[in-house]
């Protein structure tokens, strides 16, 4: 059994118990394998925010880690709820930088996790007007600073 089916069968184990009936599709992503559900029930494995789906989705690869240590991170998605999110995140961001780079001044966004820090960090990589920052530290949700490039300073 290849680490992706194994995830599919955990994930699938795991809704059988909590009484979910559930059909999951297994898709591939840039970022990887994902388990996509989809369910009559969809808000209750979504939760608020997602806050359910990063729960099974850490829970599945925890699973599946222990049993295939280099297996690659899975994603986890219900009724494509990550994908519809990822896409807001990313209108949202070049709204952003384009009012710090008229603006000039930072902004500091809403509390994000791990997974949309980063997808924040990617998008503006390459912006020849913005950068972006995280403050340090373990918190699991963190404020992500985006502020306008420095100039470089003239030559003499």
């Amino acid at each position: 059994m290849s680490p992706v089916d194994a995830a599919k069968k955990i994930l699938d184990t795991m809704l059988g118990h909590l009484g979910v009936t559930a059909t999951i599709e297994l898709q591939d992503t840039s970022d990887g394998p994902c388990l996509q559900v989809s369910t009559s029930e969809s808000a209750l494995l979504i939760g608020q925010d997602g806050d359910r789906l990063d729960d099974f989705q850490y829970l599945v690869n925890r699973i599946l880690r222990r049993h295939f240590p280099q297996a690659e991170r899975v994603k986890v998605d219900c009724e494509h709820y990550r994908a519809i999110q990822e896409d807001k995140l990313a209108t949202e961001v070049r709204q952003i930088a384009e009012r710090v780079k008229t603006t000039g001044k930072t902004f500091k966004m809403r509390p994000l996790n791990a997974y949309y820090r980063r997808l924040v960090h990617n998008a503006l990589l390459n912006h020849p007007d913005v950068v972006s920052h995280s403050p340090e530290g373990e918190d699991r949700l963190k404020r992500i600073v985006i502020s306008p490039k420095a100039s470089p300073s003239p030559s003499a």
